[in-house]
């Protein structure tokens, strides 16, 4: 893992890059929980818990997903709630599949972080996409 830019104040904006490893998902998870505690006033336990779901629904998705070697976080706070911004180096948007129920393959991640956040964008760049959901805070 390899973070960038850290700056800790009360509103902070960090930002992280990945290898694109299954190990990438827990350590965005925990970068996400210690951001997210370091917010003042503080966040409240379900809001902060679905920043946390975000950030590792996002990530695994590129992980499973999306061409290229790294992803890259950022998370920036708002006072209406937390930005998080996922980059990977894969122009294709994410496509809404059926769930799997049974086989374990997923299909759950995508819908359902449009569902938590108040805002979802995906932004295409020369060198891949963003994806930029906004949670409650």
């Amino acid at each position: 893992m390899r973070t960038h830019g850290m700056r800790l104040d009360t509103v902070p904006a960090d930002r992280a890059v990945f290898d694109k490893t299954p190990e990438a998902v827990a350590h965005a998870r925990d970068f996400a929980r210690a951001f997210v505690g370091r917010l003042r006033p503080a966040v409240n336990s379900q809001d902060a818990a679905s920043v946390e779901l975000a950030v590792s629904e996002l990530v695994t998705n590129v992980i499973r997903h999306a061409r290229g070697n790294s992803c890259s976080l950022r998370l920036r706070a708002r006072q209406d709630g937390v930005e998080v911004m996922v980059g990977d180096a894969d122009p294709r948007p994410p496509q809404e599949r059926a769930p799997d129920l049974a086989g374990g393959t997923g299909g759950f991640g995508w819908p359902m972080v449009r569902q938590m956040a108040k805002e979802v964008t995906v932004t295409r760049e020369p060198n891949g996409k963003t994806i930029r959901a906004v949670l409650p805070r």
